[in-house]
Parts: C-alpha cells; structure tokens; sequence
C-alpha cells in the first residue's frame, strides 16, 4: 500500500513514532539523524512494519547504519561482520520484507531500515507486511523512501565510507522547525 508524505501540517500530527490519522488508515513515522558523513547530514523520516518486528526500546546516539552487500540482503551477507550490533541498510526487492529483517537479525544486527530500489520516490512510503511463511523477526524493521536510501548510500561511496553513523529514534518535537534539517529533495 502506498501513501504520500503530506507536508508541514503532517509533521506537526506526526511526531517520533506517534500514530497519525491519514483518512481511515493510521500511519505512524520513526524519524533518524545522518551525524555523518555531514553532506546528508539530514533527518530522514521512515515507517514502521506493519506487522512484524520489534519496536526501539533504546535510543542510539550514535550508531553505524551499514549498507548490506549485497543490498537487497536475500541471503548471506559479505559484510556481515560489519552489521553485528549495528543497524543495516537494505534495498527492497528480490525477497519479502520480512526475509530481509531475518537475515540482517541472523547477522545480529540490531535493526535494517529497508529503502525503497526506485530511486525516484521522494514521497510514497510503502507498507511492509508479514509475508506468508508465518516467520517472525524480533529486530525494528523501517521502510525508507527510495531517494533517501539512493543519497545516503551515494555520499557513502564519494566519501568511500563503509557506513554513516546516525542517531535513532529522533524526538522531533523537540526541535524547532526552523532547525529541522531536511532533506532538500524531500517535501515535508
């Protein structure tokens, strides 16, 4: 299912992991901060799975967000050891949702935020639904817009980076609007 982001009134409903009324349906945002590398230096905003996972219970100051390799994360990963208590960075497609969740959770990451592999998609969030395996994964799985996944992972290659380190969950309540750093190629 998709939905589009909605603008300033959709970020005063939407606050941190709150739920928001959008029509009939609830929706609810989990907002994370790039601390580098600093050209993204950015809040980038993603959705929660709808049905599988876990939740944030702690907060991450500063916690490394690595890109899986391969990046849709289907199998075994080649950096494996780089996600081990850290949170993944996956590209959707090739297997389910949740197949990816256990994979990164099988490598003991601690959480994988899912980017949407259409790169152009700078405003509809898709929702991630438990597949028919009836498996079930214990780590927060998020679901990323697609040109968000596509800047991060590109600042990371310019910089020749193996990983950007963020803070997870961000209160955005608590800042200002005329200090939310957003994605200019977003619209919030």
């Amino acid at each position: 299912m998709l939905f589009s982001t909605g603008g300033w009134l959709r970020l005063l409903l939407c606050v941190c992991a709150w739920p928001c009324v959008d029509g009939l349906r609830i929706h609810e945002y989990l907002y994370f901060q790039v601390l580098s590398p600093g050209d993204i230096r950015y809040i980038f905003t993603a959705t929660p799975a709808k049905d599988f996972g876990g939740v944030f219970n702690t907060r991450y100051e500063q916690i490394h967000l690595v890109p899986a390799d391969p990046p849709e994360a289907c199998g075994e990963l080649n950096n494996g050891v780089f996600i081990q208590d850290q949170i993944a960075l996956v590209e959707r497609g090739g297997c389910s949702f949740l197949s990816k969740t256990r994979v990164v959770q099988e490598h003991g990451g601690r959480a994988v935020i899912i980017a949407d592999n259409a790169y152009d998609n700078d405003s509809f969030y898709v929702e991630m639904i438990q597949d028919s395996t009836r498996l079930t994964a214990d780590i927060p799985a998020l679901f990323l817009l697609g040109r968000d996944g596509y800047m991060i992972r590109r600042s990371l290659e310019q910089h020749g980076l193996p990983w950007a380190v963020i803070s997870i969950p961000v209160n955005v309540t608590s800042i200002p609007a005329y200090e939310m750093m957003q994605p200019p190629w977003t619209f919030w």
